[in-house]
């Protein structure tokens, strides 16, 4: 398959607006951006009607093209094709880039999407900590760009930025930097004065994640799951607990044995029957947790806002420190669904684990609205 052999839709020579995104919560969130942008638009009391508009109304697809920069892993690529389905749905363009199909794939990406970066008006962006798309970013003339949620990282990004730091994922915070890390470091520092505000240059996030750092200059916008809201639900209710997995293992943060220790405790306490694995889960930690606990394990097609909101899901949704305790409230608001968060007791780190990431994990869970707070549950020592 060529890099571009996926794409889908009407092929539009010089879109307004360009957004990259790398999994499916990234793609969401730009159509959930896309979503309040054109009614914004539609809203504006004065001048003709940009082209995201049409007869006063928004209109859907005007002015966008998704361009999906494709992982390697099945189950990633899996919930970006469902994700994709939905973007055509609502009339946007979609192109699907193998950017990580061989030792070539990068240069053709690259190469194939810079024409379409240099006469783009506006960049939108999911991750703006990936490489990849900080080398885009070094290309673009646009002079307008939207970060768009990437889960809890969209907290470290603005708070970097409103600090004048490097860009630098917050689970790798504290380690010193790799080879790699030092050969990017100058796209990296470029890439990080493109999103930072000048004349003639603006930036928006669009988050539903608590911003309490906002850098000067920045437009700050509320994500509320308006289009998810708009779309499906409301869902059906079951009289059990569901719990939510996290990829804290996978990232070296929390051990192994005392997470399958808590999910143990959580199942048990609360009654849960199932179990939504996160898409970067192992499939031998899966097992594990199958064969050891007892829970369904459901690996998900689409990102849990989708699935909670259409259903059926549990009255009670058990989670640890993640993005779905700031997000699942506002895509169930107006259900009777509780949301609950595990703190994560210090013993379950690694001695790996960033000197951050306790702070860190703690924040998210604090910020939390809407949510039910529960303390760690107790582990075997």
């Amino acid at each position: 398959m060529s890099p571009r052999a996926g794409s889908t839709g009407p092929q539009s020579p010089a879109p307004a607006t360009l957004a990259f995104v790398e999994s499916p919560v990234q793609l969401l969130n730009v159509l959930e951006w896309a979503h309040v942008h054109a009614l914004r638009t539609a809203a504006e009391p004065s001048g003709p009607p940009g082209p995201e508009v049409e007869g006063g109304r928004p209109r859907p697809g005007g002015g966008l093209t998704l361009v999906v920069l494709s992982p390697t892993d099945p189950m990633t690529r899996g919930q970006l094709r469902r994700m994709a389905e939905l973007a055509r749905d609502e009339g946007y363009e979609v192109r699907w880039e193998e950017a990580r199909g061989g030792a070539t794939a990068p240069f053709h990406t690259v190469g194939g999407l810079a024409p379409l970066l240099r006469r783009a008006e506006r960049i939108v962006m999911g991750d703006p900590f990936s490489r990849y798309v900080q080398l885009l970013l070094t290309i673009t003339r646009a002079r307008d760009l939207v970060v768009v949620d990437d889960g809890t990282a969209t907290m470290e990004f603005v708070s970097q930025l409103a600090k004048g730091e490097r860009l630098v994922r917050w689970h790798r915070r504290g380690g010193r930097p790799g080879a790699r890390d030092l050969v990017f470091a100058p796209v990296s520092a470029r890439a990080r004065r493109r999103l930072t505000p000048g004349v003639g240059r603006r930036v928006e996030v669009f988050s539903a994640m608590p911003i309490t750092e906002t850098p000067e200059g920045v437009t700050i916008t509320a994500n509320d799951f308006s289009w998810t809201r708009s779309r499906f639900g409301p869902p059906r209710l079951t009289k059990g607990a569901d719990l939510v997995g996290t990829s804290l293992v996978e990232t070296g943060v929390v051990d192994p044995d005392r997470y399958l220790e808590a999910v143990q405790g959580l199942a048990r306490t609360y009654g849960a029957t199932r179990y939504f694995a996160h898409r970067r889960e192992s499939p031998d930690k899966l097992h594990r947790l199958a064969v050891e606990t007892g829970l369904e394990i459901v690996r998900p097609d689409l990102p849990l806002e989708l699935i909670a909101r259409r259903g059926p899901i549990g009255r009670t949704i058990l989670s640890f420190p993640s993005t779905v305790v700031h997000t699942l409230p506002l895509a169930l608001v107006g259900t009777e669904v509780k949301v609950a968060v595990c703190d994560i007791d210090p013993a379950w780190l690694t001695e790996s684990a960033s000197p951050r990431a306790q702070g860190f994990l703690s924040g998210v869970t604090g910020t939390a609205r809407d949510v039910h707070r529960l303390s760690a549950v107790s582990t075997a020592t």
